[in-house]
């Protein structure tokens, strides 16, 4: 495994969720990092979606201890460096390119690219990156397809997303070369927008607990 890997692993420290955020109001961002990190999911994603997308990452980067926060939705290297800049620990993008992974390679932060066909699992693997995101999960062909990419392709680990609720985490959780996944079914986009804190907290909490069946 690269450092870069290990380093990612490290920061995951066996959480099982990555929740995957939208958030549209900046000052959402540092009561719902707190929220999550108090339920157990303290390494969180925040994608660059919205215009407060890099204003949320410096808030809870700069105000929640307790929180490890990165940027999703990354799609060239310019975006990389902002997100870094704003305090992401970690970067994640739906697809695996050269220029993301040059950016990676000039940077102390680690990249979580994404890859569903053998090319691109191989593409990623050549470039020294061994954990990967699957997405979109079910739409690529869900459990029965990572099964398969086990043996082939063993030296690499996924965090599947897209998808991925409470009712299906736990079979993505079970299959051998998953080793957590990403949703958003944890933090849902009205509860943010009430501020309703306690109970995701307490989603959180029940995520935290999932365990592969």
């Amino acid at each position: 495994m690269t450092s870069k890997s290990e380093k990612l692993l490290a920061l995951l420290r066996g959480q099982p969720v990555i929740p995957v955020l939208k958030i549209k109001n900046a000052a959402d961002a540092v009561p719902l990092a707190r929220a999550l990190a108090a339920g157990g999911l303290r390494m969180i994603e925040i994608t660059l979606r919205t215009r407060d997308a890099l204003e949320a990452i410096r808030r809870v980067a700069g105000e929640v201890e307790d929180c490890i926060v990165g940027a999703g939705t990354v799609l060239n290297p310019k975006q990389f460096e902002e997100a870094a800049a704003a305090g992401s620990k970690f970067i994640v993008s739906p697809g695996v390119t050269a220029s993301l992974i040059s950016a990676q390679g000039a940077s102390e932060v680690p990249l979580l690219p994404g890859a569903i066909t053998p090319g691109e699992i191989m593409t990623a693997l050549e470039a020294g990156i061994d954990f990967l995101k699957f997405f979109p999960a079910e739409q690529a062909g869900g459990t029965t397809f990572l099964r398969s990419l086990a043996s082939p392709l063993a030296a690499a680990r996924f965090c599947p997303t897209g998808g991925i609720s409470a009712l299906n985490a736990e079979e993505y959780l079970a299959v051998p070369n998953v080793v957590c996944v990403g949703g958003s079914w944890v933090a849902p986009d009205e509860m943010v927008r009430e501020g309703k804190w306690e109970i995701i907290e307490s989603l959180a909490r029940q995520a935290s607990a999932l365990k592969p069946i």
